[in-house]
């Protein structure tokens, strides 16, 4: 495994961006949401997805010059459109603009159609944290998860995001699929050339699916299927999870009066000509300071968490952990030992520097 500096997988990321022609200020959000993804290691969503970004604004169905524009907007509320610009750089002004809403109503909520993929969920609420204010961020995506008991792949992996402030070393943030595993994950094993785990993926006869390469042609096809949180069954609560992302398709959809399910595929009626996903993404930010003093808020969370992380463990298990805080600790060793890059993921930066003329990166 080869390790590289986090400044200088940033400074490429940044550098590729503008290079395809994502404005300087922009470009440095897109590479601070995916640096930040490297960081908390979710390698799924950082410098693993940059050839994904890359290879869409190629094919002409992500634009780099983003233009949003403003559908309403009324005191503590907005809809915008993202007219299929960087949904990095949509999220973080919507984030943004709530949390100003926030400030002067106690709650800031606002609502988007027409973008793309805007990265990990949780750098948008940490901007809310930063604030001393609760953030939530929810989006939906291209259709891959399979309804409980049925085996078409209909709705997005549609994350649910919750962050807030707390008085110990890093803030509670809650930021995962509502489906067993990402689609991003499968796309990390694609690279490591691994196997899917059984019980993640199923095929058109309810059948697991573990052919990691195979799978990502059959979703796309519609072949195959990820499951929920909870798998097949309501006996292992596949409704909750299938309930949730439910939940995370309406509040991405419907509120901007955007595109959902099937909609959001990628694909022209003709199946042949790719077309923008037409992403819909859901943002609040809660001002604490309105409801009760934030250094009790902090507190109170703060022992919520101390008194989780120290109940009793099952025999074996070393350690409790709380949402945040693996995330903390592997961006102090990240920043020390660098980001791992398996050998595909070298190949996918080697393209991006030949194609662009970019010479940052020596591997030999």
């Amino acid at each position: 495994m080869l390790y590289l500096p986090v400044e200088t997988l940033y400074n490429f990321m940044q550098e590729v961006f503008i290079k395809v022609g994502v404005p300087a200020e922009e470009a440095k959000i897109c590479a601070d949401v995916l640096i930040e993804s490297d960081l908390r290691g979710i390698e799924s969503h950082g410098i693993g997805r940059l050839k994904m970004y890359y290879d869409r604004i190629k094919a002409g169905i992500q634009f780099t010059n983003t233009k949003i524009d403003v559908v309403s907007d009324r005191a503590a509320t907005a809809v915008w459109d993202g007219n299929h610009g960087m949904g990095h750089v949509i999220a973080h002004k919507a984030m943004q603009n709530a949390i100003d809403k926030a400030k002067q109503f106690g709650i800031g909520c606002v609502t988007v159609r027409n973008s793309t993929h805007y990265g990990i969920c949780g750098y948008y609420a940490s901007m809310a944290i930063e604030e001393n204010m609760i953030g939530f961020t929810f989006t939906n995506a291209r259709p891959s998860i399979a309804p409980t008991n049925g085996v078409e792949p209909m709705l997005g992996t549609n994350p649910i995001c919750f962050g807030c402030p707390a008085d110990g070393d890093f803030p509670f943030i809650y930021d995962a699929a509502t489906s067993i595993s990402q689609r991003g994950k499968i796309e990390v094993l694609a690279r490591e050339e691994k196997a899917t785990p059984e019980g993640w993926a199923i095929n058109l006869k309810g059948e697991t699916q573990t052919d990691t390469a195979k799978l990502l042609v059959d979703l796309v096809k519609k072949q195959a299927s990820m499951l929920p949180i909870g798998g097949t069954d309501e006996v292992t609560g596949s409704h909750k999870g299938y309930g949730l992302s439910m939940m995370v398709e309406i509040l991405s959809a419907a509120l901007q009066n955007g595109s959902y399910l099937q909609g959001l595929h990628g694909w022209a009626p003709d199946g042949i000509t790719r077309v923008p996903y037409k992403l819909g993404h859901f943002f609040l930010a809660i001002n604490i300071d309105f409801f009760t003093d934030i250094k009790d808020f902090k507190s109170i969370v703060g022992d919520i968490m101390k008194q989780m992380v120290n109940s009793k463990k099952i025999p074996g298990r070393d350690r409790i952990y709380v949402a945040g805080e693996k995330e903390h600790f592997n961006a102090i060793r990240v920043k020390r030992d660098g980001i791992p890059v398996v050998p595909n993921l070298r190949k996918d930066i080697e393209v991006m520097q030949k194609e662009l003329g970019i010479d940052m990166i020596q591997f030999d």
